[in-house]
């Protein structure tokens, strides 16, 4: 792989051409021009999804669909074209933007490297891609919207008591109490 610094729009941060990157192996070491790309892609991706532009993309999409999803085993038919929609719509506005700031970028070799790599990146970032990629945890991800929508999320504050470690001062003998 030929690597060059280019610099990156609105990432923050320079990075390396992401062309042929299928053919780098990230295991070189952790301060390899594999793993600065990677990373950056990674800082990228938290900005793509941070930026509002996205989380209104993604609210629209769940506010327009989320009804449709039940909490059970077995999956209802049409779940697999809101699921094709979910991925043509978000999946493609994030291969845009990362495009748009990295020279040379390909989605599809991305992937797989995340796959390879995923235990090292963020919670949030990987279960917004695995919503492209994983039925099961697209699905997840509305079921919660769902949840957080109708306002059924669990509430511990009703079941929660607080008792002292230490025993009131009243309650210990000999105290004094006042009229």
């Amino acid at each position: 792989m030929d690597i060059q610094e280019r610099s990156v729009q609105s990432c923050g941060e320079n990075i390396v051409d992401m062309g042929d990157m299928e053919d780098e192996t990230f295991a070189i070491s952790s301060s390899s021009a594999a793993d600065t790309a990677f990373d950056s892609v990674i800082g990228c991706i938290e900005d793509i999804i941070m930026e509002e532009d996205f989380q209104l993309l993604q609210r629209n999409f769940m506010e327009k669909h989320y009804k449709e999803f039940d909490n059970t085993e077995e999956n209802k038919l049409s779940y697999t074209p809101i699921f094709n929609e979910y991925v043509e719509l978000l999946e493609k506005y994030v291969e845009q933007q990362l495009m748009k700031r990295i020279p040379g970028f390909n989605m599809a070799t991305f992937i797989e490297h995340l796959m390879e790599h995923k235990d090292e990146v963020s919670g949030d970032i990987v279960d917004v891609l695995l919503s492209f990629i994983d039925f099961v945890a697209f699905k997840e991800m509305v079921l919660q919207y769902k949840v957080e929508k109708e306002g059924r999320s669990l509430d511990l504050s009703t079941g929660l008591i607080v008792t002292p470690l230490t025993p009131a001062a009243s309650s210990q003998s000999g105290s004094k109490q006042l009229p």
